[in-house]
């Protein structure tokens, strides 16, 4: 944190930062390209975006729309996506992407309803499966706090996932992959404390002091060098093949001691399968649910399935952890 005399300044720049990264352009994509597109945002812009109509348009704005930062162009740039759309279909081309995203039907300020609610229902799982964690679970568990650090990480990324997918800017996109990537990595180091860090405190903890600083490269790289998402993809791609196969190797050296050991390589297994589904990538169905709001649905009952493990695991510990006994 820096010093009080500082305090001052860094706060106005934080926060002039934040106000440049929540209203900076997304990338292109075929649709915004398109000559039809960029003339029909001009001429909206210049008819509807300034003077006695400006002041229209913001007089019947509904409260939450202007509370999540819609404005007279955002408006204008969304009616014209719609009508590119139609004029591709009519010529009966394949519908494009605009803006590094499919055209979405906006419900009240939602641009991504699907997605958005997926990840509300993501978070509330994993806030009700730690909630039940804790009552469950003694503080004298030797994972108790690691799984809860773990849970506060997956909470935050839930919630930026739900923030991005309600109101797509540079700040809340970089936000979501950003604390998408805390998680993966997190889960790297709750694999390792409960694998190797119980009985050797020192692996867990170097792990930990390089997975902080992989993180810090990564996020770095992204945001001062480029936000490169093929790299970004193929990053947390590798990251989580390698949680992948550590899981299952351990959940395969305890299946004769550990009753629950199915659990666990249930759960990974099906993280990584259903993150097959992005490869689905398709006009939304009904212009809501595509490829990645069913990705995000699916996984809302593996919460229920990887904190049953994570509360018998951490019960067993507890149990066998007396002079004499050995952890698993």
């Amino acid at each position: 944190m820096t010093g009080r005399t500082d305090s001052s300044m860094t706060r106005l720049m934080f926060l002039a930062a934040a106000v440049f990264l929540l209203f900076a352009p997304a990338s292109a994509s075929q649709g915004d390209k398109e000559p039809v597109y960029r003339d029909c945002v001009k001429q909206c812009v210049r008819t509807n975006c300034t003077g006695a109509r400006l002041r229209g348009f913001q007089s019947a704005q509904p409260p939450y729309m202007a509370l999540t930062g819609w404005t007279c162009r955002d408006d204008c740039r969304y009616q014209c996506m719609w009508t590119t759309v139609g004029l591709y279909q009519a010529e009966g081309y394949s519908v494009p992407q605009f803006h590094g995203k499919w055209p979405f039907a906006r419900f009240l300020c939602f641009e991504e309803p699907a997605s958005a609610l997926a990840s509300l229902l993501n978070g509330l799982a994993c806030l009700l499966m730690l909630l039940r964690y804790r009552s469950a679970v003694p503080r004298q568990s030797p994972m108790y706090h690691t799984i809860t650090a773990f849970s506060l990480v997956s909470l935050n990324a839930w919630f930026w996932s739900t923030v991005f997918h309600t109101r797509d800017t540079y700040l809340t996109e970089k936000m979501d992959y950003f604390c998408a990537s805390a998680v993966i990595l997190y889960s790297i180091y709750l694999c390792c404390v409960r694998t190797l860090g119980l009985r050797r405190p020192a692996i867990s903890s170097m792990v930990g002091v390089l997975l902080i600083l992989a993180f810090t490269s990564h996020v770095s790289y992204l945001t001062f060098v480029s936000f490169d998402y093929g790299y970004n993809m193929a990053a947390n791609a590798t990251i989580g093949m390698i949680n992948l196969l550590w899981w299952l190797c351990w959940c395969w050296l305890n299946r004769r001691i550990l009753p629950y050991w199915w659990k666990c390589g249930m759960v990974v297994l099906l993280l990584h399968g259903l993150a097959l589904l992005e490869l689905l990538d398709f006009p939304p169905l009904f212009w809501v649910l595509d490829a990645h709001a069913v990705w995000h649905l699916s996984t809302v009952p593996v919460h229920f399935l990887f904190y049953s493990f994570l509360i018998d695991d951490s019960l067993h510990l507890l149990n066998t952890e007396k002079p004499g006994v050995k952890l698993d």
